[in-house]
């Protein structure tokens, strides 16, 4: 028994469909809630650093998830349930030629600078964290940062590292997809 593709008239659509608004909304808000708090954070103290307030802040309660590992879930569930409920729009012979070629190459550059970013930012991460314990100091990782593209702006090096690694994983998979063999409509 060959396996079926996931119709609209199927169970599991309405499954993967809801569960996509779901992510939806948490990624949403939490970019309301970034953009809200960065913004009180820059009128304050005139600067900010990229990620800091959404890594730091915890929901639904203390010690449990971080905004930005809410974020992390939601970008790869939200993307795998897209997958899932769309597979239409590229089955078949829909994107073929030039533009297939090309949205290939796309891909694979967004993977391959998703992954570089992802190990330069736990690399550092890494290195910040042991020149602290060589200097005596255990230092709060939740706090360091990287000055990098820009001075004025630093990231936080825990949330880029996960939002990188979201990236990597969303256009690897992506590119996989472009690559096997396509779904037949007809099937």
């Amino acid at each position: 028994m060959k396996p079926r593709h996931l119709e609209k008239t199927d169970s599991g659509y309405k499954v993967y469909l809801y569960i996509f608004y779901t992510c939806g909304a948490i990624m949403v808000s939490s970019l309301v809630f970034g953009v809200y708090a960065t913004m009180l954070e820059w009128l304050e103290h005139g600067t900010y650093v990229m990620g800091e307030v959404i890594h730091n802040t915890t929901i639904p309660f203390e010690n449990f998830a971080r905004v930005s590992t809410w974020i992390f879930f939601s970008t790869i569930i939200g993307w795998y349930c897209c997958t899932r409920i769309g597979w239409r729009r590229t089955a078949g012979d829909k994107i073929v030629g030039t533009r297939m070629a090309l949205l290939q190459l796309m891909l694979l550059s967004f993977a391959i600078i998703s992954f570089y970013e992802v190990l330069y930012n736990f690399t550092v991460l890494n290195a910040q964290m042991t020149a602290g314990v060589v200097n005596g100091i255990v230092p709060d990782i939740d706090k360091l940062l990287v000055a990098y593209p820009d001075p004025d702006r630093p990231w936080n090096l825990v949330f880029a590292t996960k939002i990188f690694l979201a990236a990597f994983i969303i256009s690897a998979h992506a590119f996989y997809l472009s690559v096997k063999p396509r779904k037949s409509l007809d099937e």
